[in-house]
């Protein structure tokens, strides 16, 4: 698809793949056979397994959209600071929304992306812990770039053409993600944490705005997004004081 001629090492090494269940189980798959040289992306044209947080499915109507894994080793992060990985490529991909749709452009906590109300882009990060260390993440992206039908019953998907009214091919995109990609993750690496922290709350949907939220009892509350903990727990102001939230203990009322 792509010879990633603006990056140092992201997207250097691409396989693509006519089509496959999950580009993660692939990229998982070869990673417990052998080491793939960081940077490595697993594309395919037809993913139609696709996986997102928990039980979700990612829906990509084929040749239309970018479906890939990513294979980083980013030992130097302690076990803890995982969360730091999924702020890094987060704002990456936020930076590349942000250039071609001339939209908001926001990063649903706690790493889908937005268009306003619309979600265009889910991430599915996977990484393998040795010891206190993070040995390797897999990092499955699915965005929607020239899909402009969804048949699955998720309420509110979008793609760069139903947001912009043109089409991009699936190359450009991809080589421009890339670079952000790498630009953040060599962020991370020189150990900007508490910048990019402040970048991604400041790009969180909904941050500093009243809205209900959903209890896991199904009660509703409102609440403010203030920000994040440094372990990822998503910081909610609201009639009992700020709460802090795991994934799925917290849900958004769109």
């Amino acid at each position: 698809m792509i010879s990633s001629n603006n990056t140092i090492f992201i997207g250097k090494v691409l396989y693509e793949l006519l089509s496959v269940g999950s580009t993660n189980q692939y990229a998982l798959d070869v990673l417990s056979k052998s080491k793939p040289t960081e940077g490595t992306i697993f594309i395919t044209h037809d993913q139609y397994a696709g996986r997102g947080q928990s039980t979700n499915t990612w829906e990509s109507e084929p040749n239309k959209n970018l479906t890939f894994s990513l294979v980083l080793y980013p030992t130097f992060l302690a076990a803890r600071q995982q969360f730091l990985l999924n702020q890094a490529i987060s704002l990456g991909v936020l930076t590349t929304l942000q250039y071609f749709i001339p939209k908001q452009c926001t990063i649903k906590w706690p790493n889908d992306l937005y268009v306003e109300n619309r979600k265009i882009t889910g991430m599915l990060i996977q990484n393998a812990l040795k010891g206190s260390t993070i040995q390797s993440s897999v990092i499955g992206i699915g965005l929607n770039v020239n899909q402009h039908i969804f048949t699955s019953d998720a309420p509110n998907p979008t793609s760069v053409l139903l947001e912009t009214g043109t089409s991009f091919t699936l190359a450009s995109v991809l080589e421009y993600l890339c670079q952000q990609l790498e630009r953040y993750y060599l962020l991370l690496k020189a150990g900007r944490f508490q910048a990019l922290q402040q970048a991604y709350e400041q790009a969180l949907f909904r941050v500093n705005q009243p809205h209900p939220y959903k209890r896991t009892d199904g009660s509703l509350c409102q609440g403010t997004i203030v920000g994040v903990t440094d372990t990822g727990l998503l910081r909610l102001q609201t009639e009992r004081g700020e709460e802090q939230f795991a994934l799925k203990e917290i849900g958004y009322v769109l």
